[in-house]
């Protein structure tokens, strides 16, 4: 049996998700543990205990100190060094956020993890653009060309991450792989819908701002805007027909987008966010969706304009308010967009072909290691 060790960012939601029943909307949020387990992987994972002790948040202190001192990006490395010896007991780490991805690429480069490494990233390129020297660029790439696999789930993102570390000398193995949604848990109801529109969101990309200015300019539409504690406060002043709603559970969330004739996603661009998970959340409940065309789903999702959602232009408001409108007035049109979104996602962007993919990068990754292991 192939055994895994998830290595999850620390925070009340992926604890509360690993504490609900297998089976509950929440562990939506483990990545695939639970089906990867019942694939027949042994799977374990960092967060048992509580929070890491005192001499791994003072060695991880230290070496996330020195390591921005000298011009680099940090992490939880306190949280990587506590779980570093039953990872490495493990035939594959699976690191699932660059908040411990990145603590844990240095650590293998080190020596200090032993077994492969698969790597999901969410936005790296952004972070690397923050390193401040050469000799942090050559660390960073030629610990990236140490994974057996980087994961990302934007082609243009793959794409960006690969020049990048070619740049500086190295050579990354960057694999897309589409997200999926559970179209079981994501089904279609019956329910009168609650809000005319509706926006889900926590990444810092979102833009709110623009919908907020959208809002103002159809003041007989009710809005309903679902995030974050701290995107709320930096929110500008909203109108009156706007609801600002904060930190929901997984539960709540997927009640607000069922109950939403439209859901509109702005965002601005970025290498990796496309508003992505709500997306395809909300094209498999069968709404109508106004997403921004970001590079990061222009391609690799099969998503056509007027066909499975409307794409409008980074930072068009003209164009997300015409595409919200239009949505709203022709009710016909707007049932048969989300009857195609629904239809899309059953076919080709299912949970199981996302779990299936990295169950195929897991496995793979351990084969490319044994040989090396054996040497």
């Amino acid at each position: 049996m192939t055994s895994v060790f998830f290595l999850f960012r620390d925070s009340p939601e992926r604890r509360r998700a690993l504490a609900s029943a297998p089976g509950s909307p929440e562990r939506y949020l483990l990545f695939g543990l639970d089906q990867l387990r019942a694939r027949g992987l042994g799977v374990c994972h960092n967060l048992g205990q509580e929070r890491p002790p005192a001499w791994a948040r003072v060695l991880g202190g230290s070496l996330k100190w020195a390591l921005e001192r000298a011009g680099g990006y940090g992490g939880d490395f306190a949280t990587v060094l506590a779980s570093r010896r039953r990872a490495s007991r493990a035939d594959v780490v699976f690191s699932t956020v660059d908040t411990v991805g990145i603590p844990a690429l240095l650590l293998r480069r080190a020596g200090r993890l032993r077994p492969p490494l698969v790597y999901v990233a969410i936005g790296l390129p952004e972070r690397l653009a923050r390193l401040r020297s050469d000799r942090m660029r050559r660390l960073y790439a030629s610990a990236l060309a140490r994974c057996e696999a980087v994961i990302v789930y934007s082609e243009h993102e793959a794409e960006v991450l690969r020049e990048w570390v070619a740049r500086h000398g190295a050579h990354a193995r960057v694999e897309f792989v589409q997200f999926g949604v559970d179209v079981e848990g994501f089904r279609p109801g019956t329910e009168e819908p609650a809000d005319d529109v509706v926006s889900v969101g926590a990444d810092p990309h979102r833009d709110f701002a623009l919908l907020l200015r959208v809002a103002r300019r159809m003041p007989e539409a009710s809005f309903r805007v679902v995030t974050t504690r701290q995107h709320s406060r930096a929110l500008p002043a909203r109108p009156a027909n706007v609801t600002v709603e904060t930190d929901l559970s997984f539960g709540e969330m997927r009640t607000r987008l069922a109950g939403a004739r439209v859901v509109a996603l702005p965002v601005r661009e970025n290498s990796y966010s496309g508003a992505t998970t709500v997306l395809l959340q909300a094209l498999a409940l069968a709404k109508p969706v106004v997403v921004t065309r970001t590079q990061a789903i222009a391609r690799g999702y099969g998503l056509v304009d007027g066909g499975n959602c409307r794409l409008v232009v980074p930072g068009d408001e003209e164009g997300f308010a015409r595409a919200i409108a239009d949505l709203l007035r022709f009710g016909e049109p707007a049932q048969r967009l989300g009857a195609a979104a629904r239809a899309h996602v059953e076919r080709d962007l299912t949970w199981g072909r996302y779990v299936e993919r990295l169950e195929e990068l897991l496995l793979a990754s351990r084969e490319l290691h044994l040989p090396l292991a054996r040497g």
